[in-house]
């Protein structure tokens, strides 16, 4: 399996008067640069977001953000119930001593101190369950990664094929380019001198053959597409490697064009460089 570096993840979750947001976004790069935005009460996360992250991905640059915030439009409040009843003794006994003593406010009861108290999340809680959230936005992160390496995966596939078809192409026309290469400085020849001189008609023809000798690129050619078909199937960290294979299908393409005689050629040798040139952009973003 292979991973794209071009995700977006999120993951969210509700404690008790306050809620977490994790957003991880990452896009290609030669190595995995990792920059943490934290608010300021879980600063202290810096590090173990860092070596979180380091341990489940290898490149891209990724930007992770942790949202943290109190819901001040529903908060937590804990009831001090002793205290309100002992109040409420309190406050029945002055009424039994004072004339006229008025009814308790419950609101004003509330406003004793202590009454009532918000209940903050505990500090190690609150890190420790942030920690397994950017646990569960990197499983949502890897995921993606995994679809978008997948559909990479055949579009390399694919390009691939076009490659073999065009070398095949090449291949199957060769005997009729070289009979057509043999005819023309033939002829050529037969024009330059009324009498052809066979040693200098055997010398062309032998450096024609050498410049139309494109055997060995073929063969390599149909090397380095084996070798890509079997790293994409193994899969991994295989970016830098594909990199390096797209290098060496496009100087044989080249190659090619150099020695290409005739328009089959040219054109299969510009068909192959324009898949490489599609294939080499895709794996840039490749883990």
């Amino acid at each position: 399996m292979i991973h794209s570096m071009t995700a977006f993840a999120r993951a969210d979750r509700h404690l008790e008067g306050a809620s977490l947001v994790w957003e991880i976004r990452s896009v290609n790069h030669r190595y995995l640069e990792v920059s943490p935005r934290l608010p300021d009460a879980l600063r202290a996360l810096e590090n173990p977001v860092r070596e979180q992250l380091r341990k489940r991905l290898a490149r891209g640059k990724v930007d992770v953000t942790l949202r943290y915030q109190t819901d001040d439009s529903d908060p937590c409040l804990e009831l001090n119930e002793t205290l309100v009843k002992q109040l409420s003794d309190a406050a029945r006994r002055v009424g039994d001593l004072v004339l006229h003593a008025g009814q308790v406010n419950p609101l004003e009861v509330l406003r004793y101190p202590g009454v009532l108290n918000h209940i903050e999340v505990d500090a190690d809680t609150l890190n420790a369950t942030a920690l397994e959230l950017l646990n569960e936005a990197l499983d949502a992160l890897l995921d993606t990664r995994a679809r978008e390496g997948a559909q990479l995966a055949n579009m390399i596939l694919e390009r691939l094929d076009g490659i073999e078809v065009q070398t095949a192409r090449v291949r199957q026309a060769l005997p009729a380019i070289r009979d057509a290469l043999r005819e023309r400085l033939r002829q050529r020849v037969q024009d330059v001198v009324d009498s052809p001189d066979p040693d200098r008609l055997e010398q062309e023809l032998v450096m024609a053959a050498q410049k139309m000798d494109v055997d060995e690129e073929l063969d390599r050619l149909a090397t380095h597409v084996t070798e890509v078909r079997r790293v994409v199937e193994k899969g991994g960290q295989i970016g830098r490697r594909l990199d390096f294979l797209m290098q060496e299908l496009n100087r044989e393409a080249n190659t090619l064009a150099s020695k290409s005689v005739d328009a089959e050629t040219t054109a299969a040798a510009v068909e192959l460089k324009v898949l490489i040139e599609q294939m080499r952009e895709q794996i840039q973003n490749i883990e």
